[in-house]
């Protein structure tokens, strides 16, 4: 889907006469379901790739589709611990009134955030973990999962992981810089999908 959006936007940076055999490859890498196993397995053949200075990989991913149309409806209570995987599941008939504390919309952003955490810790495992305690619905968390397994091989080959992470090194991960909902929803009969952008410098 986003292809024609990439040519495009390549098209309209260099001459308008310039032939598009000239514009610079674009490499379509299409990741279906896939294992925590086989991501690290693609990940590391990716690795010379992602380190190269020649390369950008654009990663397209929702994040939380929610909702009873998505058949999840996962909510996290005031009243739960930090732990993301003390929530709910919320029905429409057991749960006739809306939920206040917190708002629907609002334990969204926590299971998002939980996420998006875990993704710029740059451990591959946490994110893992965070989805299977949610359930969060990230349409492209196999993906993700690939390129953050790749990232800690390149990390794990220059000696940057441990010590250098507890400081706080972020070359390498990926760092948050927006985020949106379709909608805020209040009830559970209602729906929304999450969108966050993020980048990795190498």
């Amino acid at each position: 889907m986003h292809l024609p959006y990439i040519h495009h936007l390549l098209s309209s940076l260099h001459n308008p006469s310039t032939s598009s055999k000239t514009l610079p490859g674009l490499v379509p890498i299409l990741i279906g379901s896939t294992t925590p196993s086989s991501e690290r397995k693609y990940g590391a053949l990716l690795a010379p790739y992602l380190v190269s200075p020649e390369n950008i990989f654009i990663i397209s991913s929702d994040f939380c589709h929610w909702g009873l149309r998505f058949n999840y409806t996962y909510y996290l209570p005031s009243s739960s611990s930090s732990s993301s995987s003390e929530g709910i599941s919320l029905s429409a008939k057991t749960h006739k009134s809306p939920p206040s504390s917190p708002a629907i919309h609002e334990s969204i952003g926590k299971l998002d955030h939980a996420c998006m955490s875990a993704i710029e810790s740059g451990s591959h495992e946490a994110f893992l973990k965070v989805l299977r305690e949610t359930g969060n619905t990230v349409c492209g968390r196999h993906p993700i999962g690939v390129v953050m397994a790749g990232l800690e091989v390149l990390r794990r080959e220059r000696g940057e992981m441990g010590e250098r992470e507890e400081e706080g090194d972020k070359k390498g991960r990926f760092r948050f810089v927006r985020y949106e909902r379709s909608s805020e929803v209040e009830r559970v009969g209602e729906s929304s999908v999450s969108y966050a952008s993020a980048f990795a410098v190498l």
